[in-house]
């Protein structure tokens, strides 16, 4: 998840998070944090294939903000045993 200088959360995937990073800085990622300044890294986790990837970036789109909120600052280590407490989230994730 990365902060935007307004404080908006912006949820992906990738294989790389640091080069993903670098993509969004430069113009070069999602449209949504085009000219958002300067973004900051505030949480990022494993996630298995990119399907289970895919899966697990949905739910967290699915949270509030308030929510999300949350889980930047919990930092927890497994995101699915958070999100099935905060979601009731039951997949057949395996991290």
């Amino acid at each position: 998840m990365l902060r935007t200088p307004t404080g908006m959360l912006y949820t992906g995937i990738t294989t790389d998070v640091l080069r993903r990073l670098q993509q969004h800085q430069c113009g070069k990622g999602a449209k949504s944090l085009r000219g958002k300044g300067v973004l900051t890294l505030v949480f990022h986790c494993a996630a298995g294939d990119r399907s289970q990837a895919s899966q697990l970036e949905y739910q967290i789109k699915q949270l509030s903000k308030k929510h999300k909120e949350i889980l930047v600052r919990e930092c927890p280590e497994n995101i699915v045993e958070y999100l099935a407490v905060t979601t009731g989230y039951s997949p057949n994730v395996i991290i």
